[in-house]
């Protein structure tokens, strides 16, 4: 049930333009579709990652374009922008404007935060504008601050606009060997959690290869399950600092999710009546912080008591 595929920085060193072709046919195969990364480049950039001078200027753009509506790919992820210069800001709305030209989504990444341009752009996915996940791979203050983070950035940040926060990772260390890297102390439940607390119409998780053999059938069902668009959303309960229990709903199928961002663990008394007398799934942490899953009956009144692990969380799933 994955939609989409990002392919990252150097792929056309690392893959070629030939290859990516047959790549992209490939994932067209598998109903997959691709979005590959670019520099924004330009004078203000000397960051080394390719492709290079592909985005910044509009002649360059086009050409690109072209080539990557031939080949079917869906989506672009341009990085490494250099502030909110004028300059700077008509790139970003040049981009916009001709890579809808060519029916191909933008996400933005090391950018501005975004001010209107969902309603601006039609093709206009989503932007980073946070420290983001990859900041949970580089640091451990960063990474040890998480649970804290993710009960502020509802009520800061996604509140103006879709957050590509990059959710969900599940390794205890977040490296592909897990023989190194920073330490993980959010329980998987809070990860599985943060893809629906954090709003994005593209949620790029933080899998890697072996969660999809180790972890258990109720964690893979709900990751391919999860919408990533919703049609609204309820503030249930939280302070910024402490928790957040949020609820939102993709036609008539409710999530709520609780996250604790504190390291003692805590009950939270709530009122779901958009789930009352309903029986739901319910995600939880069990002592070793590993998710487990459950059916329970939500009451008659909707009033419920949900009790979260330290930095764990929460799922409701309700059809």
């Amino acid at each position: 049930n994955f939609e989409y595929v990002l392919i990252d920085n150097w792929w056309d060193a690392r893959i070629g333009r030939d290859k990516m072709e047959e790549l992209v046919q490939y994932a067209a195969d598998k109903n997959v579709a691709v979005i590959l990364w670019y520099n924004s480049n330009g004078w203000w950039n000397d960051a080394p990652q390719t492709p290079q001078d592909k985005m910044n200027t509009s002649i360059a753009r086009k050409q690109e374009m072209a080539w990557l509506q031939k080949i079917g790919v869906k989506g672009i992820k341009v990085d490494f922008f250099g502030g909110d210069k004028q300059a700077t800001m008509a790139l970003y709305e040049g981009i916009l404007s001709d890579a809808n030209d060519y029916g191909i989504g933008v996400t933005f990444h090391g950018c501005t935060l975004p001010r209107g341009w969902e309603r601006m752009f039609p093709n206009f996915v989503t932007s980073e504008a946070v420290l983001a996940s990859e900041n949970l791979v580089f640091s451990q203050n960063a990474l040890d601050m998480h649970a804290y983070s993710a009960t502020i950035l509802p009520f800061t940040r996604n509140t103006v606009a879709a957050m590509d926060f990059a959710p969900v990772f599940l390794n205890d260390r977040l490296s592909r060997d897990q023989e190194r890297g920073t330490i993980r102390s959010t329980t998987d439940t809070f990860e599985l959690a943060t893809s629906v607390l954090y709003q994005s119409p593209v949620q790029h998780f933080g899998l890697t290869p072996n969660n999809l053999n180790e972890q258990p059938e109720h964690v893979l069902d709900f990751i391919r399950e999860v919408p990533a668009t919703w049609d609204e959303t309820q503030f249930v309960d939280g302070y910024p600092g402490k928790h957040v229990v949020l609820a939102r709903r993709q036609g008539s199928n409710w999530y709520v999710v609780a996250v604790n961002g504190e390291k003692d663990a805590k009950e939270v008394s709530v009122n779901l009546p958009m789930l009352a007398g309903n029986s739901v799934q319910l995600l939880f942490d069990n002592a070793n912080n590993k998710t487990q899953s459950k059916k329970v009956t939500v009451p008659e009144n909707g009033k419920m008591t949900l009790s979260l692990n330290g930095q764990g969380g929460i799922v409701l799933v309700g059809r």
